[in-house]
């Protein structure tokens, strides 16, 4: 079977049919556009024109028209080929071009701003470390500001925005860009965009997100266009409330309002401790990072670092605390996965460093309370790579953009197209 052509006789992807019924130009344009960015960016070894060529079963002359576009508009780059030449004409590797975002996080334990490019480098970066519960929203959000100033003074030259996002540990409306509440921080009804202006971002335009979805999106993409190892899962942020994100596919499920996920606030005991959100035994008043330290009598800060070491040491009060921890989280978990028949739980925050701890029990736990575990028995995994992982999920989910829409992305920046349109 002969691949499919675009009207100009070379070897392309079918878009969606236009309004007459045809294929729109422009459609098949942007389709063929990211086709190429992706297949560069999820590959592992950087790959020649000639071998994006191969791998998209796009004519030779057609990638390459496509490439100097993405390579004009900085979504690709071209770097020296590892390793002795072979004989003949070499190819140019294709790399990431300097397409970068910004992304910031508030969370009760500080703020964070993180500048990451389309490889998944982290550019600038910079944070805050303070209690910031009951602390003013305009003042917090000031220093956020000038925060996020500094990093971006430190991006280097060169690197093109393309946009910024900031996560917090709450109920995002996704449709007026307003923080409705966030228990923990004591805020309701924020609009950060009244001080995190254009002006003050370097004239980025600001976009929210909840910090539990944003943590979620770099275990599904760790870069931008490259797929975790785990599709399908329920992540669980721990920091001082408990977040949630349930993620099919690699995309996170963020229901009609973008309010999914709230698992934190599962009751697992009704006649459990009062919550900050105003409900009664809610998860995160077992297993908050707050609640684990009151425990073991350990500073909050340092209880997922110190909690290993006293069950290990034999301290009966934290081998308690995780007792009660698996308790809390078995409850909530095992209903989710009743709910939404998810294969894996992902741990992060202060749940992923004491992981030893948990995982092993909750998958025991987990295969008694989950009516399908006969079958397909659910895994529990705490979260890898560095710190504040939400501040890093919101600078790729403004990358994100970039990716699926590069025919956007070059209109925006008046960048030179080669070729026809229909490329």
């Amino acid at each position: 079977m002969s691949p499919p052509t675009d009207d100009t006789g070379e070897h392309g992807v079918v878009p969606p049919p236009g309004p007459a019924g045809g294929a729109s130009q422009g459609t098949l344009r942007e389709t063929n556009l990211r086709l190429v960015t992706r297949t560069v960016l999820e590959s592992p070894v950087p790959p020649s024109r000639a071998d994006v060529a191969q791998r998209t079963r796009l004519t030779r002359s057609t990638v390459s028209r496509l490439v100097d576009d993405l390579l004009g508009g900085g979504v690709l780059a071209e770097t020296e080929a590892p390793g002795p030449v072979r004989s003949g004409r070499p190819g140019t590797p294709l790399v990431a071009g300097p397409v970068a975002a910004l992304g910031m996080l508030v969370n009760v334990a500080g703020l964070v701003a993180r500048v990451v490019d389309l490889g998944g480098r982290v550019l600038a970066e910079g944070a805050l470390e303070r209690d910031l519960r009951g602390g003013s929203a305009d003042d917090v959000l000031t220093d956020l500001a000038a925060l996020a100033r500094r990093v971006l003074d430190d991006v280097p030259p060169g690197v093109a925005l393309a946009g910024a996002r900031l996560a917090l540990p709450g109920v995002v409306g996704t449709a007026s860009d307003t923080l409705l509440v966030a228990p923990n921080l004591g805020w309701s009804e924020v609009t950060p965009r009244t001080l995190l202006t254009p002006a003050a971002l370097g004239g980025l335009r600001l976009r929210l997100g909840n910090e539990a979805d944003l943590a979620a999106r770099t275990v599904a993409a760790p870069a931008p266009g490259r797929e975790g190892p785990l599709r399908d899962f329920l992540y669980v942020s721990g920091e001082v409330g408990i977040g949630g994100a349930v993620v099919v596919g690699g995309s996170v499920l963020t229901g009609r309002h973008g309010w999914a996920g709230e698992i934190g606030h599962v009751c697992v005991d009704p006649h459990g401790p009062p919550c900050r959100c105003g409900s009664t035994g809610c998860l995160e008043r077992y297993v908050g990072r707050d609640e684990l330290a009151a425990l073991v009598g350990v500073d909050p800060a340092v209880v997922g670092q110190v909690l290993p070491r006293l069950v290990a040491d034999g301290d009966p009060a934290a081998s308690a605390a995780v007792e009660r921890a698996v308790w809390a989280l078995g409850i909530a978990l095992a209903g989710a996965v009743n709910l939404i028949d998810t294969p894996a739980i992902v741990l992060g925050g202060h749940l992923a460093q004491v992981g030893d701890l948990l995982c092993a029990p909750l998958e025991a736990t987990l295969a008694r309370r989950v009516l399908s575990s006969r079958w397909v028995p659910p895994v529990v995994r705490a979260a890898g790579g560095g710190p504040a992982p939400a501040a890093t999920g919101a600078a790729l989910a403004e990358l994100d953009d970039v990716v699926e829409r590069p025919f956007a992305w070059l209109q925006r920046n008046r960048l030179p197209q080669s070729g026809s349109d229909s490329a």
